[in-house]
């Protein structure tokens, strides 16, 4: 190399140390959140899939095939709260989606604030705040980094799937008021009145519109994936006789809480996606040189599931109808944000479970736990042992609280009461084991069981023993064996999708196991910006470029 070679070098190498690294950045990040959506799904009905809704993270993104819940309590406010902020309910708090609060000595709502007021409706239903919420998100984290110049936008049927999803610090957070309101409301905790574009959609009262009839898209006969129409395993609309095609939702209303059926059918998914084009369009999303963030919700996907159960021809046209959303969703970015300019990523807040009637008839092992029941010979079998009928305070999400005011004036001891009580628990039919809480936190984390019921634990918020059903087995609760349920530790409710494409996402699949707490620092490393403030989990590296 000779001198005039040597001092180019050295000028390309100043100018190279000196440029600053720009890299590529989304205008947009779309978080799509499936409520109950099982992995299985995808495989089980993709001959009635197309090309341009689910199929797109298949053709252009990368797909994470072993993506699970790495907690207990897998329920809707859990889960958005995981996603978002990339961390367990023992971090951020939200540990079910109501808990019994110890201070109070009442019901907590995870997103309940009475001190904020509705806004788009005279009722209640926006009385609401992310203020149980522990941590931060990483929209919130976004918002931080482009000085809030960048937008936060969350929406869904659910007040909790929108406002854990989005954060605290959001530009707003819109869910659905049915009965006699039906229309999208949100809380004086983001706002003081609604944007003109979601006033303007309300106005509108298209949601007449929804209460249609309900039938399969496809023929019914060519939706073999799924069982036979009308079976007993199914909950029934008021006003119907079977739980088969066609429902005309227009003669349910009355008799089905007014505007609220339509989140029991796929037409309340294309509700949401109506109203998220239009906040993309009135809020000018990925539009300029600061990345905002629009978080979707779809939660019919549950209300289905729940009343119909994983195996019915209700839950697959829910997923087929869908399917034709999500590709009117992608459309929309193309035309306004532009292909490449965005990054979307589809997950669940969690998965469920057969109905265990279904399973039973089939001869699989599953069950029906009668917690009513299990309750009153509880608090009878501490009555008798001990001789007082104070000392269970509360049972509910498979936690028991004690009261330690009654057990301090009786000077009762403590570690006994919990033994008494967990030998009990652990031999009542339908629960596999029972765990004194503080002995729980001590326990070896190898077993992915303890580790998940160790995450989930939040000391000022969980019981003082915890209880784990047995596999397939739920709680009878409000409908008996019809319809299903989810919130366990087991991997039909920790098993969900994780998809992504769009700019930073590399083209390809990993069987690896991933886990819900490493969606937001991966979509944060897309973006350039902080974790959220209680991360634990890790980019998943394979899905970026």
């Amino acid at each position: 190399m000779n001198a005039k070679h040597v001092a180019l070098f050295a000028l390309l190498t100043v100018i190279a140390c000196n440029t600053p690294i720009q890299p590529s950045k989304p205008k947009l990040v779309v978080g799509i959140v499936v409520d109950q959506m099982r992995v299985d799904y995808l495989t089980r009905f993709e001959n009635h899939i197309g090309k341009d809704g689910f199929r797109r993270f298949y053709n252009q993104g990368f797909v994470a095939k072993n993506h699970h819940f790495d907690y207990a309590q897998t329920k809707t406010g859990p889960g958005h709260a995981s996603i978002s902020s990339g961390t367990p309910p023992a971090i951020h708090g939200i540990i079910a989606n109501d808990w019994f609060d110890k201070t109070t000595g009442v019901k907590q709502y995870c997103v309940d604030d009475a001190s904020y007021k509705s806004v788009g409706t005279l009722t209640d239903a926006g009385e609401k705040a992310p203020t149980q919420f522990l941590a931060s998100t990483f929209s919130d984290e976004n918002r931080l980094a482009t000085q809030f110049r960048g937008k936060s936008i969350g929406v869904s049927i659910k007040d909790r799937g929108a406002i854990l999803s989005i954060g605290h610090a959001a530009n707003g957070a819109y869910w659905f008021s049915g009965k006699n309101d039906g229309m999208f409301v949100s809380s004086t905790f983001y706002m003081d009145a609604l944007p003109k574009w979601a006033t303007d959609f309300n106005a509108n009262r298209g949601i007449d519109n929804y209460l249609t009839t309900w039938d399969t898209y496809y023929p019914i006969d060519s939706y073999v994936e799924s069982g036979s129409d009308n079976t007993p395993y199914e909950r029934i609309f008021k006003g119907r006789e079977t739980p088969t095609f066609p429902y005309h939702l227009d003669e349910l209303t009355s008799e089905n809480d007014g505007y609220d059926i339509i989140k029991e059918t796929p037409f309340g998914n294309s509700l949401i996606t109506d109203f998220a084009l239009e906040a993309l369009q009135g809020e000018a999303l990925g539009t300029d040189e600061d990345a905002d963030i629009l978080m979707i919700s779809y939660s019919s996907t549950d209300y289905v599931g729940h009343a119909f159960g994983v195996n019915s021809k209700e839950v697959q046209d829910t997923y087929v109808r869908l399917d034709l959303d999500l590709a009117r969703l992608f459309a929309a970015l193309d035309k306004q944000v532009g292909k490449g300019n965005y990054t979307v990523f589809l997950t669940s807040d969690h998965g469920v479970a057969h109905v265990p009637l279904y399973l039973m008839d089939n001869n699989i092992p599953a069950g029906y736990f009668m917690k009513n029941d299990f309750v009153k010979k509880l608090k009878k079998h501490i009555t008798d042992y001990f001789g007082s009928d104070k000392i269970i305070r509360n049972v509910s999400n498979n936690e028991i609280h004690l009261n330690y005011a009654e057990i301090a004036a009786q000077r009762f001891d403590v570690n006994q009461i919990k033994s008494v009580i967990t030998s009990f628990t652990t031999s009542f039919k339908g629960i596999a084991v029972a765990y004194d809480s503080e002995e729980l936190m001590k326990m070896n984390k190898s077993n992915a069981l303890i580790e998940r019921l160790q995450r989930g634990f939040h000391p000022k918020r969980s019981g003082d023993v915890v209880f784990v059903l047995e596999p397939g087995y739920m709680d009878n609760g409000k409908y008996g064996t019809k319809g299903t349920t989810h919130g366990s530790a087991y991997i039909y409710d920790t098993h969900v999708p994780l998809m992504l494409f769009g700019e930073g996402v590399r083209k390809g699949h990993t069987f690896e196991h991933t886990n819900i707490t490493d969606i937001a620092p991966t979509i944060c490393a897309i973006l350039g910006v902080s974790n959220p403030t209680g991360t634990i989990g890790n980019p998943i590296k394979e899905a970026l470029k």
